[in-house]
């Protein structure tokens, strides 16, 4: 029976089968087996730390008498002074609550609560952070091997390959869990948990696997220069991720109709206070509860917050492994292209500002909160543009084979400008500014019919629409010329482009603002110098609208020239090509 199982593995998924076979021999399984059940009786064991003995307070939580002694001492405590409160308590504490007053079937449902929500997080942590590390330190050694060319090299489909590594690699990790489900489930079903709760637990830490391991391949794709240091740094940026949203779910005063809604998603935690909220006895209630997403009331219904988690977790999945299947059989290939750059924007778009808009109808009357959420829009959407001037930016070989073949492949197409849209090969720059179009425009519709900004609040503060609509105007036109600097670096004939190319960007934004904060330039006294540094926004209500459109002015002539100097030297790359082979003949 058993040979015939590996058969049908192997005619299923040859990769998957080569991975079991290295990881499932018998001293790792029983060293699988045997820490899951050490752990288990450790949880077990544990818990008993409080077991109410003989000597059982009768202040105890357990106690029948509690309530009544406790009126009893708030009464006395009124009428006694300092001393005889002193007796009193040792009177409470001397004396212990009887066996047969002790309620022992809410201490056992509260001990199996708390053996359910202990190992509810262990699988969390030992599922996303060991699973990740394995996957990257796999890939590492795969490549320092040179056997993750041959894998390349297979007939096998990149689907294949990829859910070969997810479900092979992690195998033991997987092993450790399943043995510790059972008692899991038995700790649920005896603290009188439902097990559709449950179960949608189950499903979300399945989806939840999924992304962080598919990223967790792609990060080891893509990241090959850190070396031996790529399993550590990827395993411990999942494990601060973890550790940095389980603090903010376990704050009231975080909600989640904001802005950082998006990214807390990608965690289980809220999930599971969703579930679980006489569990987690943090706060009172679960903020998943008030989850709304373009004012549609998710958190109603655990149906709709589940399928929503879900439905997130699922489509970012996605993503990524077209990202893997993408860059797999060719590493020195972009992980997007530049189609998928425009997707993969409006997709943020849609879940970030899905989360905002209900966020600032509810909160007219709070300016701050107002800038604070625009601030947190304005960095995230800069994260992402920056990254994809990174990606998308093609290098010199690549942009002087686009100039010197473009002109065969354009009767084909119906424009250069398709073909600037389109090829990857081409410059990025058009791409750049479509991708800066589509988060632009819900942010100008928002300021074109929001009645915020005719608030009391707004209108002292100086921020009216046309400040936000030039703020907007120089964001995107100091962008642009970063983004034309990148590839007029990568044009270069220097070794080493790419790291000149994100070092001076990274010196170009970052530097100018740090210098200006050191000599106490502030954007209140000095407006003008911050209106061309990379945080305009922060000189906008201290300066005129001429001022900024001057500002505005100027920056669209340097990046005027900088466009001229790209496109001759694109020009220069395509003619010296062709002057080449001339040459040869």
């Amino acid at each position: 029976m058993m040979p015939n199982l590996i058969d049908k593995i192997g005619d299923w998924n040859p990769q998957l089968l080569r991975e079991l076979k290295g990881r499932l021999k018998f001293f790792n399984v029983a060293i699988a087996v045997a820490t899951s059940l050490l752990l288990q009786l450790v949880v077990f064991v544990y818990q008993f730390r409080e077991f109410p003995d003989d000597q059982y307070s009768l202040m105890g939580t357990y106690c029948r008498l509690r309530q009544g002694y406790q009126g009893q001492q708030n009464q006395i405590y009124q009428q006694l002074d300092q001393d005889k409160i002193y007796d009193l308590n040792n009177f409470f504490s001397n004396n212990f609550c009887p066996q047969n007053q002790i309620d022992w079937q809410m201490w056992w449902r509260d001990h199996w609560e708390y053996i359910f929500l202990t190992f509810s997080v262990i699988f969390v942590f030992t599922l996303l952070v060991a699973g990740t590390y394995l996957l990257i330190n796999d890939l590492a050694k795969e490549e320092s091997r040179g056997t993750l060319n041959f894998i390349r090299l297979s007939p096998q489909s990149e689907t294949s390959i990829v859910t070969g590594k997810l479900l092979g690699v992690p195998s033991l990790i997987y092993l450790v869990i399943l043995v510790s489900v059972p008692l899991h489930l038995l700790a649920g079903s005896s603290a009188k948990i439902a097990f559709n709760y449950i179960f949608s637990y189950y499903a979300i830490l399945v989806a939840s696997c999924l992304f962080f391991y598919s990223a967790a391949l792609l990060f080891g794709l893509v990241s090959r220069w850190f070396s031996g240091f790529q399993p550590w740094l990827g395993s411990g940026a999942v494990l601060l991720f973890l550790f940095t949203t389980i603090a903010f779910a376990s704050s009231y005063n975080n909600g989640l109709n904001n802005a950082t809604a998006w990214i807390r998603l990608f965690a289980p935690w809220d999930t599971i206070n969703y579930l679980f909220p006489h569990l987690l006895r943090v706060y009172n209630g679960s903020q998943l509860n008030r989850l709304e997403f373009f004012f549609l009331p998710l958190g109603k219904n655990i149906v709709s917050v589940i399928s929503f988690q879900l439905l997130n977790l699922g489509l970012c999945s996605y993503g990524i492994l077209q990202a893997l299947k993408r860059c797999f059989r060719n590493p020195q290939v972009s992980i997007i292209s530049k189609g998928q750059s425009y997707l993969l924007v409006a997709f943020c778009q849609v879940m970030m500002w899905g989360f905002s808009l209900q966020y600032w109808q509810n909160n007219s009357n709070y300016y701050g909160q107002y800038e604070q959420n625009l601030i947190f829009l304005a960095i995230y959407n800069l994260g992402l543009i920056f990254s994809l001037i990174a990606i998308l930016s093609p290098h010199r070989q690549d942009v002087q084979d686009w100039a010197r073949y473009r002109h065969q492949e354009l009767s084909s197409r119906k424009s250069v400008w398709q073909d600037i849209i389109w090829a990857e090969k081409s410059p990025a720059l058009v791409a750049i500014a479509i991708n800066l179009a589509i988060i632009i425009i819900p942010l100008l519709v928002w300021i074109s019919i929001t009645s915020v900004l005719d608030t009391d609040n707004w209108l002292n503060s100086n921020f009216g629409r046309l400040k936000l609509l030039l703020a907007v105007a120089l964001s995107v036109s100091i962008i642009m010329i970063y983004a034309t600097i990148a590839q007029l670096i990568l044009l270069l004939k220097t070794p080493k482009r790419s790291f000149w190319a994100i070092g001076t960007i990274g010196v170009v934004s970052f530097l100018p603002p740090m210098i200006l904060g050191f000599l106490g330039i502030s954007s209140s006294k000095y407006p003008t110098v911050w209106l061309f540094s990379t945080f305009p926004w922060a000189a906008i209500q201290y300066s005129g609208a001429t001022t900024i459109f001057m500002a505005f002015l100027a920056e669209l002539s340097v990046l005027a020239l900088l466009n001229f100097q790209l496109t001759k030297q694109v020009r220069l790359a395509g003619e010296s090509a062709t002057k080449a082979l001339l040459a040869r003949r």
